[in-house]
């Protein structure tokens, strides 16, 4: 080809893309069009409906109501009557300048929220001066309703993003509201839709006159998706009352699911308070309360040495390791004597086996069973390693990688932990002799040992806690929770330990808290606790054979398992299997039962007097 006719073809076909790039500017790309008319018209926000949220079986937890927003654009802006803007929103001078600095250092051509979440009155009262004031508008959004005035940690609520949020996800902007806690923070991505956006047309006086282009541009919202929890709102409503006046957790699971039929977090706090222009004011007030802590979740996040129900554990650990056989026999003489090392016991004393051992929680039978675990490798480290690696298939000591917003992994120890502490030649089986009873370093929370019990309940095996069943009418099939994760202790064990956790409400520890149509098991437990009064613990799982639930009680300061703890799982559990309450004592004991004067003695000691004390 000649060098002149390469040169021609070069310039028209750059020609052509030139010209082309010009056509789709102007006619086919609005972008450039919008920009142009930006001093004519208003670029609205269409926020979707959020998902609503259900309860396991069909009740409604969460809905949406409308709530109404002051936007201001910063570089619209022009003098105003800043007395006037303050009586319409009952604010004062510094809220005005703070928030139209906050807006202009967000962006100057982008809105922002400029008073949040008015009532219906007063919206309807500054609709009508609002075209005095250049720069602002109104704006409806999507805010949060509550009909159950309960399990907010469940349920989660939902706040306005800040500066940094908006950097770590351009998905959002000024003003937007995102889940902060539960549900509503876990499931975020599908519950929050997608908005819209409507482009209006206003007059030089800020006033509306109609839409651009005959709504050419504009764009609908789409809905979030609805959820369908895994809770029995009625069962976690019970376990608030029944903690009402107390301190602490209750997680119940089901074992062939995993789902989490309740989790109980007290004192909680009714998720209401948290919509609204109180919103601010009422988040402070729970956030500041730091001796009741409303808004931690303790069933997922505060960890506990696990007393004695860890005892469960260990003997199957014995079992599986061959130091231990269902007709072992220990004698007690008032608890474990190692030189001058002594662990204290109050089962009574006497010789026992396995199953009576578990039903007396013999402190001393299992220090001699851990004993036995380590000593059975050729060093204490060895030992060590393989009694955590076991611990630890019952998912304690790590994560457990469900779909809640929060969790924490307490502390399985291992060899290095102990080589650090006492020496790598330091240490022997009886220096940490206190595992054998689930004290000293061991901790769990309280949905860990939930886990572990349901664990227990399907003879090795257990399902990854979740909270979610469906979305949008489609079942959770993630296989992180349909797929068991198996212990590393055969089934062929689990009988009689069971068995033994049978006999502690026949004959053990929670007799008190039997019940004569349902087949339980359980164990109780006392936690040591450093900074007061010992934590009342307790496990369980019923019927004995197909097990329904799995439950998890701590109640903090509350002495010993079958006090308090044992009571109230028996409740719960009777409740869900069979829709009623046959103890009415039992039931009114628990209810009126507070340990308020505990936590007032505690609140003193650490302020001196009791003047800002919250009751739980």
């Amino acid at each position: 080809m000649r060098r002149d006719l390469l040169f021609y073809f070069l310039f028209a076909t750059l020609g052509i893309i030139f010209l082309w790039r010009l056509f789709s500017i102007q006619v086919l790309d609005a972008t450039y069009k919008l920009s142009a008319e930006d001093n004519a018209k208003r670029e609205v926000k269409l926020y979707p409906s959020r998902g609503y949220i259900y309860d396991r079986n069909g009740e409604l937890l969460v809905a949406n109501q409308v709530g109404y927003d002051v936007m201001v654009i910063p570089r619209q802006v022009e003098p105003f009557d800043t007395a006037l803007l303050c009586n319409l929103l009952d604010v004062d001078t510094t809220y005005v300048l703070k928030y139209l600095d906050k807006a202009r250092r967000y962006s100057p051509y982008q809105p922002s929220v400029f008073y949040g979440m008015m009532s219906d009155d007063r919206y309807a009262r500054i609709q009508e001066e609002l075209y005095k004031f250049k720069g602002f508008y109104t704006q409806k959004r999507v805010l949060r309703d509550y009909p159950i005035h309960g399990a907010g940690n469940v349920v989660g609520f939902i706040g306005e993003v800040n500066e940094r949020f908006i950097r770590a996800n351009p998905g959002y902007s000024m003003g937007d509201l995102t889940g902060q806690g539960g549900i509503d923070k876990s499931y975020e991505e599908v519950l929050r839709g997608k908005a819209g956006r409507r482009y209006i047309l206003v007059d030089n006086h800020n006033r509306e006159v109609g839409s651009f282009m005959d709504g050419k541009y504009d764009t609908l919202p789409v809905p979030g998706k609805d959820v369908v929890s895994t809770i029995d709102i009625k069962l976690q409503q019970l376990g608030e009352e029944l903690m009402r006046g107390k301190r602490g957790s209750i997680v119940a699971i089901e074992p062939s699911t995993g789902e989490i039929l309740a989790l109980v977090s007290a004192p909680t706090y009714d998720p209401n308070l948290l919509v609204g222009r109180q919103r601010s004011v009422n988040y402070t007030r729970l956030y500041r309360d730091s001796i009741n802590k409303p808004l931690f979740d303790r069933g997922l996040l505060a960890e506990y040495p696990p007393g004695s129900p860890f005892k469960i554990v260990n003997a199957l650990i014995g079992l599986q390791e061959g130091t231990l056989h269902p007709y072992t026999h220990y004698t007690c003489h008032g608890g474990f004597h190692f030189g001058r090392l002594h662990v204290g016991c109050h089962c009574g004393g006497g010789s026992m086996a396995l199953r009576k051992s578990i039903e007396k929680s013999c402190n001393n039978y299992y220090c001699n069973v851990f004993k036995r675990i380590i000593e059975n490798y050729p060093s204490a480290q060895e030992g060590m390693n393989a009694w955590s690696n076991h611990v630890k298939s019952f998912g304690l000591g790590q994560f457990l990688n469900n779909d809640l917003p929060t969790g924490r992994r307490g502390l399985v120890p291992t060899a290095d932990y102990y080589d650090r502490a006492f020496g790598y030649t330091g240490w022997k089986a009886v220096s940490t002799i206190s595992l054998a009873i689930g004290q000293g370093e061991m901790l769990v929370t309280p949905i860990q040992l939930a886990n572990m019990t349901a664990a227990v309940a399907n003879r090795g095996y257990y399902y990854t806690p979740h909270i979610v069943k469906s979305v949008d009418g489609q079942p959770l099939d993630d296989p992180q929770y349909t797929v068991p994760k198996y212990t590393t202790v055969d089934s062929a064990h689990f009988p009689v330990v069971i068995e033994g956790m049978f006999d502690v409400f026949e004959h053990g520890t929670a007799r008190a808290s039997r019940i004569e149509s349902i087949e339980i098991c359980g164990k109780t437990g006392t936690a040591e606790n450093p900074h007061g009064q010992d934590h009342s613990i307790f496990i369980a799982f019923a019927p004995k054979d197909n097990p329904k639930i799995a439950i998890a009680i701590v109640v903090e300061n509350g002495y010993w398992g079958s006090r308090w703890a044992a009571p109230i799982a028996s409740l719960l559990t009777e409740y869900y299997l069979t829709g009623e309450i046959s103890r009415e004592s039992m039931y009114e004991r628990m209810i009126n039962g507070s340990l308020s004067e505990e936590y007032r003695k505690q609140f003193i000691e650490l302020y001196g007097n009791d003047s800002l004390y919250v009751e739980p």
